[in-house]
């Protein structure tokens, strides 16, 4: 049985709502069995997507704002979750406020169990992730070391899913770091197509939303990933306008039993 995954980092300025709602009406109509999102911090709008989409809502908690911005939906049985945020650590940043970390949670998909990581981490405004001394580097590797921790300790018996806004090049040093230690496969390895929608100011960013595998003790997992949601869509009150600064990226994921 194959499962299908999309992580997207929703924006949460401008429009978000009416953005969101759009998103939903997409979601509803579509096959995805887990949906990752990132950037959702409105209370209101977890209720929105619950509700238009009825599918399973996850968060790790809504007060004052969601925790971290991360909301997983899912069209199957939720049967574990839990918020793990990140250490704080310098600069300053509205990381701070927001609490930082990773969403995990586990379903039941037909005759199968999958656990979800849906994470979002600092953004570097410097957009300089060669220099180790960087502040904004030093607070990702931090992060990022943290996340490593939380992966090796996911039971080794269920498929693992790491999915998400990770603000780090897929080919940068330290990523790349992070996931040998982690043990994980990077399904878009070598893929260099932004994720990130280029603008006049930022021509061409690199490509920072990832989606990462884990075999299971029993379960091999093979796993194709693209781009979604790159076309303009058109608001409620008539407007065209893309869902996100980011683009979104759809996952398909097919265990099977090792021989």
């Amino acid at each position: 049985m194959g499962i299908r995954a999309l992580t997207f980092n929703v924006l949460y300025r401008g429009d978000a709502r009416a953005r969101l709602r759009v998103l939903s009406e997409i979601l509803r109509e579509g096959d995805h069995d887990v949906v990752c999102l990132q950037e959702v911090f409105s209370p209101l709008n977890v209720a929105l997507l619950g509700e238009v989409t009825s599918q399973r809502v996850v968060h790790g908690g809504v007060f004052p704002t969601v925790a971290g911005g991360l909301v997983t939906l899912s069209r199957w049985p939720v049967t574990a979750r839990r918020y793990v945020s990140y250490p704080l650590t310098r600069p300053v940043r509205h990381g701070w406020l927001i609490r930082r970390g990773v969403l995990v949670t586990q379903f039941r998909i037909g005759d199968q169990r999958l656990t979800v990581m849906n994470t979002h981490l600092t953004a570097n405004m410097d957009t300089d992730w060669s220099s180790p001394a960087n502040r904004y580097v030093r607070a990702e590797k931090a992060e990022l070391e943290h996340l490593a921790k939380v992966v090796r300790r996911a039971t080794p018996a269920v498929p693992l899913l790491v999915v998400g806004d990770f603000n780090v090049p897929r080919d940068s040093p330290y990523f790349q770091d992070f996931i040998r230690a982690a043990a994980l496969r990077d399904v878009l390895a070598g893929d260099t197509k932004p994720t990130y929608r280029p603008i006049p100011s930022w021509p061409h960013p690199p490509p920072i939303d990832q989606v990462l595998v884990r075999p299971s003790e029993s379960h091999e997992i093979s796993a194709t990933a693209q781009l979604c949601f790159q076309n303009r869509v058109t608001l409620p009150d008539g407007r065209s306008t893309y869902l996100s600064d980011h683009f979104g990226i759809e996952a398909d994921l097919h265990p099977t039993t090792r021989p």
